[in-house]
This record gives structure tokens, sequence and C-alpha cells, in this order.
């Protein structure tokens, strides 16, 4: 039985016609752009630092894909403070920590959410070894079992600077976007960011600046690391 949803995150949902829920169907056609000759099937979603809006932006990303009539899979990845089970309204008795130590099967841990053609895989209950679990080659080969049965697998994980979760999740992944708060992380965060997940050849496919000016006629702007000084 699908729940109901936090409308104040979810807002493509409640309110597909708005101006902010154009500028993340935006992002989904800036993502698609950037990926048209690499599949991007796996994208992971992060930060710098911690509330940057990232959560928000995955969650809202997701919904689009759903929209356009795609099977998605939103995973959250984030083992120490996870919170998409309570922007969906729905449990988080078993999960990804359970799935990956056999404590449960992909069938009984993903859940239909709200939104059609959208599933959430939660992060299930906090583990002792976090980094261990996404290092894992239960992870590797969960994730590859997934893709089979999803067009899009779009994955929330901690911030980069934060633990090293998230630079081991983007070595799985197809392209890596990066939510940056505008006014909020110091160039110097957003570089030694970018530099660690370099360091693993993760595949960049861009920034968005979030939380930009009212005045500003792009609440979400998407580019290359690559030109940007």
């Amino acid at each position: 039985m699908r729940r109901s949803i936090n409308d104040r995150s979810l807002i493509v949902s409640v309110n597909p016609t708005s101006t902010i829920s154009e500028v993340y169907r935006l992002l989904r056609t800036k993502i698609h752009y950037l990926s048209k000759d690499h599949e991007s099937k796996l994208i992971m979603v992060t930060s710098a630092l911690a509330g940057e809006g990232k959560t928000t932006t995955i969650c809202n990303l997701a919904t689009t894909y759903a929209l356009e009539g795609k099977k998605v899979l939103l995973i959250d990845a984030d083992l120490r403070k996870p919170s998409l089970h309570r922007i969906f309204s729905l449990p988080n008795n078993h999960g990804l920590s359970t799935l990956l130590t056999g404590g449960t099967s992909a069938q009984s841990a993903i859940q239909e959410t709200m939104v059609g053609y959208l599933s959430l895989l939660p992060s299930g209950p906090v583990p002792m070894n976090p980094s261990e679990l996404i290092d894992s080659t239960a992870m590797r080969e969960l994730l590859e079992s997934l893709k089979q049965d999803y067009d899009v697998i779009l994955i929330d994980t901690p911030p980069v600077l934060a633990v090293t979760d998230p630079v081991i999740t983007s070595t799985l992944c197809d392209g890596v976007v990066m939510v940056v708060a505008t006014g909020r992380v110091k160039k110097d965060h957003l570089r030694k960011a970018k530099e660690q997940l370099d360091h693993v050849n993760a595949r960049m496919l861009g920034i968005v600046l979030n939380r930009m000016n009212r005045e500003d006629q792009q609440i979400f702007y998407m580019d290359d690391y690559g030109t940007k000084g």
C-alpha cells in the first residue's frame, strides 16, 4: 500500500507545474545531455558538506524521471543519518544495511512510493560498519543486479567531506552530481571534495547550485567542473 509523502520536500509531485518543478526537469534533461555519449543509469548525488539540499534534490530528480514513465529506484546509501524513508513516509526496519548483511531480500526491502514508477530502497537500521558494507562484494553485486530491473537508479550518500562512504560509492556509479549550497560552502571545501572524487576517477556529471537568491532567474545551474574557476 502506498503511503503519503512529505509535500514540503517533493514539490515536483505536489505541484508539477511550478517553476521549481520545471527546473528539476531541466536538471534531468541536462544530465541526459551530459550522458548521451556514456550510459548513466546509476547516478550518485552528493554534496561537500551537510545541509546543502542534496536529499531534496535527489528526491525531486527521481520523481521527474518517474513522471516521465521511467522505472526508477532511489537508494538511501547514507547508512549513518538516513532520511529518505521519512520524506516518503515509509518504514525503515529493513533496507540496504539488512540486504547487504543477508538479513532480508531485495523484494522485501524495496518499497513502492506514492509516486508511480518510483521505488525506494531505504537505508535500513544504522549498522556498526557502514564503510565496510558499502565497500563490499555484496554491494557491487546488488547494484549490478538492480541495474537489470530499473531504467534509472539514483543513490543518496553522506557528504563527501564527512566520511569515506560517498567516495567508495562513486566508484560503483556511472556518474556523480554534486549539490552545492550557494553562499554556504567555501570554494576550498568544494575543491577538496572534488579532489577526493577525482582521486578514485569518479565520473563527474556536474554541479547543481542550490539556494540561489530569489532574484536569480535560475534556482539551479549545472555544468562541468572544468568550466568553472
